[in-house]
Protein backbone atom coordinates (compact mmCIF):
# COMPACT_ATOMS: atom_id res chain seq x y z
CA UNK A 1 0.00 0.00 0.00
CA UNK A 2 1.23 3.57 -0.62
CA UNK A 3 2.76 5.78 1.97
CA UNK A 4 0.07 7.97 3.61
CA UNK A 5 1.64 11.70 3.67
CA UNK A 6 0.26 12.28 7.19
CA UNK A 7 1.96 13.28 9.98
CA UNK A 8 1.97 9.88 12.20
CA UNK A 9 1.31 10.42 16.32
CA UNK A 10 4.52 8.41 16.90
CA UNK A 11 6.56 11.40 15.52
CA UNK A 12 5.14 13.63 17.38
CA UNK A 13 5.26 11.86 20.24
CA UNK A 14 9.03 11.91 19.07
CA UNK A 15 9.61 15.83 20.03
CA UNK A 16 7.71 17.37 17.09
CA UNK A 17 4.52 18.66 18.62
CA UNK A 18 4.98 21.51 21.42
CA UNK A 19 2.64 20.66 24.37
CA UNK A 20 2.94 23.45 26.39
CA UNK A 21 0.65 26.97 27.03
CA UNK A 22 -0.04 27.20 23.31
CA UNK A 23 -2.00 24.12 23.17
CA UNK A 24 -3.48 24.22 26.30
CA UNK A 25 -4.91 27.86 25.46
CA UNK A 26 -6.16 26.23 22.20
CA UNK A 27 -7.63 23.13 23.57
CA UNK A 28 -9.39 24.76 26.20
CA UNK A 29 -10.79 27.58 23.78
CA UNK A 30 -12.10 24.63 21.22
CA UNK A 31 -13.24 22.53 24.84
CA UNK A 32 -15.04 26.06 26.19
CA UNK A 33 -16.49 26.69 22.81
CA UNK A 34 -17.98 22.81 22.12
CA UNK A 35 -19.55 23.06 25.84
CA UNK A 36 -21.15 26.35 25.21
CA UNK A 37 -22.47 25.42 21.96
CA UNK A 38 -23.87 22.23 23.35
CA UNK A 39 -25.79 24.17 26.19
CA UNK A 40 -24.72 22.22 28.93
CA UNK A 41 -23.05 23.91 32.03
CA UNK A 42 -19.59 22.99 32.60
CA UNK A 43 -18.28 19.99 34.46
CA UNK A 44 -15.97 21.53 37.34
CA UNK A 45 -13.51 19.83 38.71
CA UNK A 46 -13.20 19.81 42.63
CA UNK A 47 -9.75 20.91 44.00
CA UNK A 48 -6.58 18.20 44.54
CA UNK A 49 -6.27 18.41 48.54
CA UNK A 50 -2.57 19.81 49.58
CA UNK A 51 -0.14 17.20 48.65
CA UNK A 52 -1.98 15.40 46.44
CA UNK A 53 -0.12 14.75 42.85
CA UNK A 54 -1.23 13.59 39.32
CA UNK A 55 -0.63 9.97 38.84
CA UNK A 56 -0.12 10.88 34.75
CA UNK A 57 2.75 9.63 33.63
CA UNK A 58 3.57 8.07 37.17
CA UNK A 59 5.93 4.38 36.63
CA UNK A 60 4.84 1.43 38.76
CA UNK A 61 7.73 0.42 41.04
CA UNK A 62 9.73 -2.24 39.41
CA UNK A 63 8.43 -6.35 41.14
CA UNK A 64 10.13 -9.25 41.10
CA UNK A 65 7.10 -11.21 41.15
CA UNK A 66 3.71 -9.42 40.63
CA UNK A 67 1.49 -10.90 43.43
CA UNK A 68 -2.28 -10.90 42.58
CA UNK A 69 -5.11 -11.06 44.89
CA UNK A 70 -8.77 -11.75 43.28
CA UNK A 71 -12.02 -10.31 44.92
CA UNK A 72 -15.29 -12.23 43.45
CA UNK A 73 -14.85 -15.67 41.90
CA UNK A 74 -18.24 -16.23 40.01
CA UNK A 75 -18.35 -17.06 36.37
CA UNK A 76 -15.43 -13.90 35.66
CA UNK A 77 -13.13 -14.03 38.76
CA UNK A 78 -12.24 -17.40 38.77
CA UNK A 79 -11.49 -18.00 35.07
CA UNK A 80 -9.46 -14.67 35.81
CA UNK A 81 -7.79 -16.31 38.31
CA UNK A 82 -6.19 -18.90 35.97
CA UNK A 83 -5.07 -16.33 33.59
CA UNK A 84 -3.48 -14.23 36.10
CA UNK A 85 -1.73 -17.59 37.42
CA UNK A 86 -0.48 -18.53 33.57
CA UNK A 87 1.13 -15.42 33.22
CA UNK A 88 5.24 -15.09 33.61
CA UNK A 89 6.05 -13.49 36.78
CA UNK A 90 2.61 -14.04 38.23
CA UNK A 91 1.15 -15.51 41.65
CA UNK A 92 -2.09 -15.50 42.66
CA UNK A 93 -1.50 -15.54 46.58
CA UNK A 94 -5.05 -14.72 47.53
CA UNK A 95 -8.79 -15.52 46.57
CA UNK A 96 -11.43 -14.61 48.38
CA UNK A 97 -15.56 -14.43 47.39
CA UNK A 98 -18.46 -14.06 49.78
CA UNK A 99 -18.88 -17.90 49.06
CA UNK A 100 -16.68 -19.47 50.89
CA UNK A 101 -16.81 -22.51 48.56
CA UNK A 102 -16.01 -20.96 45.46
CA UNK A 103 -12.75 -19.41 46.63
CA UNK A 104 -12.13 -23.37 48.00
CA UNK A 105 -12.94 -23.99 44.33
CA UNK A 106 -10.89 -21.65 42.81
CA UNK A 107 -7.60 -22.62 44.79
CA UNK A 108 -8.21 -25.73 44.11
CA UNK A 109 -8.65 -25.24 40.17
CA UNK A 110 -4.96 -23.56 40.77
CA UNK A 111 -3.03 -26.60 42.51
CA UNK A 112 -4.15 -28.99 39.79
CA UNK A 113 -3.06 -26.59 37.05
CA UNK A 114 0.28 -27.15 39.29
CA UNK A 115 0.16 -23.75 40.73
CA UNK A 116 0.67 -22.60 44.33
CA UNK A 117 -2.06 -22.92 46.47
CA UNK A 118 -3.51 -18.77 47.23
CA UNK A 119 -4.75 -18.54 51.01
CA UNK A 120 -8.63 -18.58 50.83
CA UNK A 121 -10.76 -15.98 51.95
CA UNK A 122 -14.91 -15.75 52.17
CA UNK A 123 -18.33 -16.69 54.24
CA UNK A 124 -18.63 -12.30 54.73
CA UNK A 125 -19.09 -9.28 52.91
CA UNK A 126 -16.02 -8.03 54.82
CA UNK A 127 -14.03 -10.83 54.24
CA UNK A 128 -12.46 -8.54 51.26
CA UNK A 129 -11.14 -6.48 54.14
CA UNK A 130 -9.73 -9.01 55.76
CA UNK A 131 -7.57 -10.31 52.77
CA UNK A 132 -6.23 -6.58 51.87
CA UNK A 133 -4.34 -6.52 55.06
CA UNK A 134 -2.57 -9.08 53.53
CA UNK A 135 1.61 -7.81 52.57
CA UNK A 136 2.37 -10.60 49.76
CA UNK A 137 -0.22 -8.98 47.36
CA UNK A 138 0.95 -6.28 44.97
CA UNK A 139 -2.00 -6.28 42.96
CA UNK A 140 -5.77 -6.69 43.37
CA UNK A 141 -8.09 -7.84 40.55
CA UNK A 142 -12.01 -6.97 41.50
CA UNK A 143 -14.23 -8.76 39.53
CA UNK A 144 -17.55 -8.58 42.03
CA UNK A 145 -21.03 -6.98 40.76
CA UNK A 146 -21.09 -3.25 39.74
CA UNK A 147 -22.59 -2.03 43.13
CA UNK A 148 -19.14 -3.22 45.65
CA UNK A 149 -16.31 -1.89 42.81
CA UNK A 150 -15.73 1.45 44.03
CA UNK A 151 -15.96 0.35 47.57
CA UNK A 152 -13.48 -2.25 47.27
CA UNK A 153 -11.41 -0.23 44.75
CA UNK A 154 -11.03 2.22 47.28
CA UNK A 155 -10.19 0.53 49.70
CA UNK A 156 -7.14 -2.08 48.29
CA UNK A 157 -5.69 1.77 47.26
CA UNK A 158 -6.02 2.64 51.40
CA UNK A 159 -4.45 -0.91 52.00
CA UNK A 160 -1.29 -0.05 49.41
CA UNK A 161 -2.56 -2.20 46.87
CA UNK A 162 -2.63 -1.41 42.97
CA UNK A 163 -5.83 -2.31 41.56
CA UNK A 164 -7.65 -3.32 38.39
CA UNK A 165 -11.02 -3.14 37.96
CA UNK A 166 -13.77 -5.27 36.23
CA UNK A 167 -16.16 -2.81 34.57
CA UNK A 168 -17.34 0.03 35.63
CA UNK A 169 -15.07 1.15 37.93
CA UNK A 170 -17.68 3.05 39.83
CA UNK A 171 -21.82 3.93 38.93
CA UNK A 172 -21.65 7.61 40.65
CA UNK A 173 -19.97 10.73 39.54
CA UNK A 174 -18.80 11.33 43.00
CA UNK A 175 -17.55 7.83 43.37
CA UNK A 176 -15.51 8.16 40.33
CA UNK A 177 -13.85 11.51 41.40
CA UNK A 178 -12.92 10.15 44.37
CA UNK A 179 -11.08 7.01 43.32
CA UNK A 180 -8.89 9.60 41.37
CA UNK A 181 -8.15 11.14 44.33
CA UNK A 182 -7.72 8.47 46.12
CA UNK A 183 -5.03 6.88 43.79
CA UNK A 184 -3.72 10.23 43.65
CA UNK A 185 -3.25 10.22 47.61
CA UNK A 186 -2.10 6.74 47.83
CA UNK A 187 0.09 7.18 44.88
CA UNK A 188 -1.10 3.74 43.97
CA UNK A 189 -2.57 2.65 40.11
CA UNK A 190 -6.43 2.13 39.78
CA UNK A 191 -6.84 1.16 35.80
CA UNK A 192 -10.39 -0.19 34.13
CA UNK A 193 -9.77 -4.07 33.16
CA UNK A 194 -11.35 -3.25 29.62
CA UNK A 195 -10.30 -6.04 27.73
CA UNK A 196 -11.73 -4.81 24.60
CA UNK A 197 -9.04 -2.46 24.26
CA UNK A 198 -6.82 -4.95 24.00
CA UNK A 199 -8.64 -6.59 21.18
CA UNK A 200 -6.60 -7.58 18.36
CA UNK A 201 -8.77 -5.63 15.79
CA UNK A 202 -9.40 -2.80 18.13
CA UNK A 203 -5.67 -2.33 18.81
CA UNK A 204 -5.15 -2.65 14.76
CA UNK A 205 -7.23 0.15 14.25
CA UNK A 206 -5.90 2.24 16.68
CA UNK A 207 -2.48 2.14 15.11
CA UNK A 208 -3.79 2.84 11.73
CA UNK A 209 -5.16 6.10 13.41
CA UNK A 210 -2.14 7.12 15.05
CA UNK A 211 -0.09 6.25 11.71
CA UNK A 212 -2.73 9.06 9.87
CA UNK A 213 -4.67 6.62 7.48
CA UNK A 214 -7.97 7.74 8.45
CA UNK A 215 -6.38 11.38 8.10
CA UNK A 216 -8.13 13.83 10.37
CA UNK A 217 -10.29 11.41 12.24
CA UNK A 218 -13.93 13.43 12.87
CA UNK A 219 -16.12 10.25 14.48
CA UNK A 220 -16.33 6.97 16.10
CA UNK A 221 -19.01 4.76 17.14
CA UNK A 222 -18.47 1.73 19.99
CA UNK A 223 -20.70 0.31 22.10
CA UNK A 224 -21.81 -2.84 23.99
CA UNK A 225 -24.66 -4.65 22.08
CA UNK A 226 -24.71 -8.52 23.38
CA UNK A 227 -28.17 -10.59 23.70
CA UNK A 228 -27.83 -11.43 27.43
CA UNK A 229 -31.66 -12.55 28.23
CA UNK A 230 -31.19 -15.56 28.86
CA UNK A 231 -28.56 -15.20 31.06
CA UNK A 232 -30.41 -12.39 32.92
CA UNK A 233 -33.29 -14.90 34.05
CA UNK A 234 -30.86 -17.65 34.04
CA UNK A 235 -31.10 -18.75 38.30
CA UNK A 236 -27.18 -19.55 38.34
CA UNK A 237 -25.39 -17.11 35.83
CA UNK A 238 -25.52 -14.14 37.82
CA UNK A 239 -25.55 -14.50 41.51
CA UNK A 240 -28.88 -13.19 43.32
CA UNK A 241 -29.75 -11.76 39.64
CA UNK A 242 -27.80 -9.06 40.33
CA UNK A 243 -26.96 -7.82 36.72
CA UNK A 244 -31.52 -8.60 36.02
CA UNK A 245 -32.07 -6.44 39.00
CA UNK A 246 -29.77 -3.52 38.10
CA UNK A 247 -32.29 -3.19 35.15
CA UNK A 248 -35.09 -2.47 37.86
CA UNK A 249 -33.25 0.26 39.44
CA UNK A 250 -31.43 2.60 36.76
CA UNK A 251 -31.90 4.26 33.67
CA UNK A 252 -28.33 4.21 33.13
CA UNK A 253 -25.97 3.71 30.07
CA UNK A 254 -24.66 0.43 32.27
CA UNK A 255 -22.09 -0.72 30.10
CA UNK A 256 -20.74 1.20 26.93
CA UNK A 257 -17.59 1.13 27.97
CA UNK A 258 -16.14 -2.19 25.79
CA UNK A 259 -16.68 -0.08 22.36
CA UNK A 260 -16.55 3.71 24.05
CA UNK A 261 -12.59 3.10 25.15
CA UNK A 262 -11.08 1.80 22.07
CA UNK A 263 -12.57 4.36 20.11
CA UNK A 264 -11.52 6.82 22.80
CA UNK A 265 -7.72 5.00 22.72
CA UNK A 266 -7.69 6.12 19.18
CA UNK A 267 -8.69 10.11 19.63
CA UNK A 268 -6.29 10.46 21.90
CA UNK A 269 -8.78 11.18 24.88
CA UNK A 270 -7.25 12.41 27.75
CA UNK A 271 -3.75 12.46 25.69
CA UNK A 272 -4.37 15.82 23.30
CA UNK A 273 -8.53 15.49 23.44
CA UNK A 274 -11.09 15.24 25.81
CA UNK A 275 -14.86 13.91 26.16
CA UNK A 276 -16.51 17.54 26.96
CA UNK A 277 -20.56 16.99 26.40
CA UNK A 278 -22.80 13.98 26.72
CA UNK A 279 -26.40 13.82 25.32
CA UNK A 280 -28.54 10.26 25.86
CA UNK A 281 -31.50 8.70 24.56
CA UNK A 282 -33.10 5.44 25.20
CA UNK A 283 -35.74 3.01 23.89
CA UNK A 284 -38.59 2.14 25.48
CA UNK A 285 -37.97 -1.25 27.78
CA UNK A 286 -39.83 -3.58 26.26
CA UNK A 287 -37.24 -6.11 25.75
CA UNK A 288 -36.99 -8.03 29.26
CA UNK A 289 -40.63 -8.29 29.73
CA UNK A 290 -41.33 -9.60 26.41
CA UNK A 291 -38.71 -12.47 26.91
CA UNK A 292 -40.70 -13.12 30.20
CA UNK A 293 -43.52 -13.43 29.00
CA UNK A 294 -42.97 -16.01 26.35
CA UNK A 295 -40.45 -17.91 28.31
CA UNK A 296 -40.13 -17.36 31.85
CA UNK A 297 -42.71 -19.63 34.25
CA UNK A 298 -45.01 -17.62 35.91
CA UNK A 299 -43.33 -18.86 39.68
CA UNK A 300 -40.33 -17.27 38.97
CA UNK A 301 -39.53 -14.13 41.18
CA UNK A 302 -38.85 -12.33 38.24
CA UNK A 303 -42.32 -11.65 37.79
CA UNK A 304 -42.34 -9.31 40.75
CA UNK A 305 -40.05 -6.85 38.83
CA UNK A 306 -40.35 -3.77 36.42
CA UNK A 307 -38.24 -2.82 34.09
CA UNK A 308 -37.05 0.80 33.64
CA UNK A 309 -33.89 0.55 31.49
CA UNK A 310 -34.40 1.42 27.79
CA UNK A 311 -33.95 -1.54 25.71
CA UNK A 312 -31.11 0.71 23.40
CA UNK A 313 -29.63 3.68 25.53
CA UNK A 314 -27.35 5.32 23.57
CA UNK A 315 -24.94 8.66 24.36
CA UNK A 316 -24.06 11.00 22.18
CA UNK A 317 -20.58 12.87 22.96
CA UNK A 318 -18.45 15.65 22.23
CA UNK A 319 -15.15 16.38 22.51
CA UNK A 320 -12.63 19.10 22.65
CA UNK A 321 -11.29 19.01 19.39
CA UNK A 322 -15.08 18.72 17.86
CA UNK A 323 -15.06 15.33 16.95
CA UNK A 324 -18.37 12.78 17.66
CA UNK A 325 -18.68 9.80 19.65
CA UNK A 326 -21.69 6.90 19.76
CA UNK A 327 -21.71 4.76 22.20
CA UNK A 328 -24.53 2.33 23.04
CA UNK A 329 -25.79 -0.64 24.87
CA UNK A 330 -27.85 -3.26 24.45
CA UNK A 331 -28.60 -6.27 26.01
CA UNK A 332 -32.30 -6.76 26.40
CA UNK A 333 -32.82 -7.59 22.45
CA UNK A 334 -32.26 -10.31 20.29
CA UNK A 335 -30.04 -9.65 17.99
CA UNK A 336 -26.28 -10.75 17.40
CA UNK A 337 -22.90 -9.42 19.28
CA UNK A 338 -22.01 -6.52 18.08
CA UNK A 339 -19.19 -3.87 19.77
CA UNK A 340 -19.42 -1.99 16.69
CA UNK A 341 -16.04 -0.51 16.52
CA UNK A 342 -16.00 2.29 13.91
CA UNK A 343 -13.75 5.21 12.99
CA UNK A 344 -13.88 7.30 10.57
CA UNK A 345 -12.05 10.62 9.04
CA UNK A 346 -11.36 12.82 6.13
CA UNK A 347 -9.16 10.10 4.59
CA UNK A 348 -11.18 7.01 5.55
CA UNK A 349 -13.70 4.70 7.39
CA UNK A 350 -13.01 0.90 9.71
CA UNK A 351 -16.20 -0.54 10.34
CA UNK A 352 -15.85 -3.66 12.33
CA UNK A 353 -18.38 -6.33 12.91
CA UNK A 354 -19.42 -6.38 9.03
CA UNK A 355 -18.39 -7.44 6.07
CA UNK A 356 -16.90 -11.12 5.16
CA UNK A 357 -13.62 -11.15 6.13
CA UNK A 358 -12.21 -13.79 8.76
CA UNK A 359 -11.48 -10.55 10.92
CA UNK A 360 -15.02 -9.59 10.76
CA UNK A 361 -13.79 -6.17 9.50
CA UNK A 362 -13.47 -4.12 6.94
CA UNK A 363 -12.22 -0.70 5.48
CA UNK A 364 -12.30 2.20 3.04
CA UNK A 365 -9.18 4.60 2.72
CA UNK A 366 -8.12 6.87 0.17
CA UNK A 367 -5.76 6.79 -2.05
CA UNK A 368 -5.78 2.58 -1.33
CA UNK A 369 -9.55 2.47 -2.56
CA UNK A 370 -11.68 3.66 -4.45
CA UNK A 371 -15.46 2.92 -6.87
CA UNK A 372 -17.42 3.30 -3.50
CA UNK A 373 -16.61 -0.55 -2.18
CA UNK A 374 -15.44 -2.02 1.01
CA UNK A 375 -12.45 -3.73 1.30
CA UNK A 376 -11.87 -7.24 3.69
CA UNK A 377 -9.75 -5.85 6.87
CA UNK A 378 -7.31 -8.72 6.95
CA UNK A 379 -4.07 -6.95 5.13
CA UNK A 380 -4.01 -3.98 6.87
CA UNK A 381 -4.64 -6.26 10.42
CA UNK A 382 -1.96 -8.07 9.60
CA UNK A 383 0.23 -4.57 8.76
CA UNK A 384 -0.61 -2.85 11.59
CA UNK A 385 -1.03 -5.84 14.19
CA UNK A 386 0.03 -4.62 17.69
CA UNK A 387 3.58 -5.97 19.20
CA UNK A 388 1.95 -7.28 21.55
CA UNK A 389 -0.13 -9.83 19.43
CA UNK A 390 2.65 -10.53 17.40
CA UNK A 391 4.60 -11.40 20.40
CA UNK A 392 2.15 -13.21 22.78
CA UNK A 393 -0.75 -14.42 20.02
CA UNK A 394 -0.29 -17.81 20.31
CA UNK A 395 -0.13 -17.70 24.36
CA UNK A 396 -3.09 -15.71 24.21
CA UNK A 397 -5.07 -17.49 22.22
CA UNK A 398 -4.28 -20.99 24.87
CA UNK A 399 -4.59 -18.61 28.31
CA UNK A 400 -7.71 -16.34 28.09
CA UNK A 401 -11.21 -15.74 27.18
CA UNK A 402 -12.80 -13.46 24.98
CA UNK A 403 -10.51 -14.46 21.89
CA UNK A 404 -7.22 -14.00 23.84
CA UNK A 405 -7.57 -10.62 24.73
CA UNK A 406 -8.23 -11.33 28.27
CA UNK A 407 -4.73 -12.56 28.28
CA UNK A 408 -3.32 -9.81 26.82
CA UNK A 409 -4.76 -7.49 28.99
CA UNK A 410 -3.01 -9.81 32.08
CA UNK A 411 0.07 -10.75 30.08
CA UNK A 412 0.55 -6.40 29.64
CA UNK A 413 -0.41 -5.60 33.21
CA UNK A 414 2.00 -7.87 34.72
CA UNK A 415 4.85 -6.66 32.38
CA UNK A 416 4.53 -3.18 32.94
CA UNK A 417 4.52 -3.85 36.81
CA UNK A 418 7.47 -6.13 36.84
CA UNK A 419 9.65 -3.78 34.33
CA UNK A 420 8.38 -0.63 35.96
CA UNK A 421 6.41 1.33 33.48
CA UNK A 422 3.73 3.60 33.31
CA UNK A 423 -0.14 2.15 32.95
CA UNK A 424 -1.05 1.72 29.45
CA UNK A 425 -4.48 2.30 31.04
CA UNK A 426 -4.58 5.51 33.91
CA UNK A 427 -7.43 6.19 36.45
CA UNK A 428 -8.15 9.02 34.51
CA UNK A 429 -8.99 7.11 31.53
CA UNK A 430 -10.98 4.42 33.78
CA UNK A 431 -13.12 7.41 35.22
CA UNK A 432 -14.11 9.29 31.77
CA UNK A 433 -14.88 6.19 30.46
CA UNK A 434 -17.20 5.05 33.21
CA UNK A 435 -18.52 8.71 33.40
CA UNK A 436 -21.47 7.99 30.71
CA UNK A 437 -23.01 5.39 33.38
CA UNK A 438 -23.89 8.27 35.87
CA UNK A 439 -24.26 11.05 33.23
CA UNK A 440 -26.79 9.33 30.87
CA UNK A 441 -28.96 9.16 33.95
CA UNK A 442 -28.57 12.67 34.37
CA UNK A 443 -28.99 13.22 30.68
CA UNK A 444 -32.33 11.09 30.60
CA UNK A 445 -33.92 12.90 33.41
CA UNK A 446 -33.16 15.95 31.96
CA UNK A 447 -35.40 14.85 28.63
CA UNK A 448 -31.90 14.35 26.52
CA UNK A 449 -30.48 17.65 27.18
CA UNK A 450 -26.82 17.92 26.95
CA UNK A 451 -24.70 17.48 30.13
CA UNK A 452 -20.64 18.37 30.96
CA UNK A 453 -18.62 15.39 31.25
CA UNK A 454 -15.76 16.64 34.05
CA UNK A 455 -11.78 16.67 32.99
CA UNK A 456 -10.71 13.85 35.01
CA UNK A 457 -7.24 14.92 34.29
CA UNK A 458 -7.68 18.07 35.71
CA UNK A 459 -6.33 20.19 32.54
CA UNK A 460 -3.77 17.45 31.57
CA UNK A 461 -6.08 16.20 28.96
CA UNK A 462 -3.59 18.65 26.35
CA UNK A 463 -0.65 16.62 26.45
CA UNK A 464 0.29 14.39 24.05
CA UNK A 465 1.22 10.81 25.42
CA UNK A 466 1.64 7.16 25.14
CA UNK A 467 -1.25 5.00 26.11
CA UNK A 468 -2.02 1.77 24.30
CA UNK A 469 -0.21 2.56 21.74
CA UNK A 470 2.82 1.60 23.40
CA UNK A 471 6.32 0.82 21.57
CA UNK A 472 7.25 -2.73 22.05
CA UNK A 473 9.09 -3.97 24.92
CA UNK A 474 10.12 -7.51 27.10
CA UNK A 475 8.83 -9.60 30.00
CA UNK A 476 11.52 -9.34 32.69
CA UNK A 477 12.93 -12.75 32.66
CA UNK A 478 11.20 -15.14 35.43
CA UNK A 479 14.40 -15.73 38.12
Amino acid sequence: MPEIPAVSRRLLLGGALATGATLAAGAGAAQAGTVAQSGAAPASAPRRRPGQKSMINVPYDAYRTVRVGVIGLGNRGSGMSEGWSAVPGCTVTAVCDIRADRAKRTADRLVAKGKPRPAEYGGSDESFAQMLKRDDIDLVYIATPWEFHYQQGRAAMLAGKHVIVELPVATELDELWDLVDTSERTRRHLMLAENCSYGRNELAMLKMAHEGLFGDVTNGHGGYLHDLRALLFSDTYYTDAWRRLWHTRSTASFYPMHGLAPIAAAMDINRGDRMTVLRATATEPKGLADYRERFVPKSHPSWKETYINGDLVTCMIDTAKGRVIRAEHDVSSPRPYSRINSLAGSRGIFEDYAGTSTTGGRVYVEPDHSGHAWRDFDTYRKEFDHWLWEKIGDDAANNGGHGGMDYVLQWRTVQLMRSGQVPDIDVYDSAAWCSPVPLSVKSLAAGGRPVGIPDFTRGSWVNLRMGLDSRTSEMPPVT
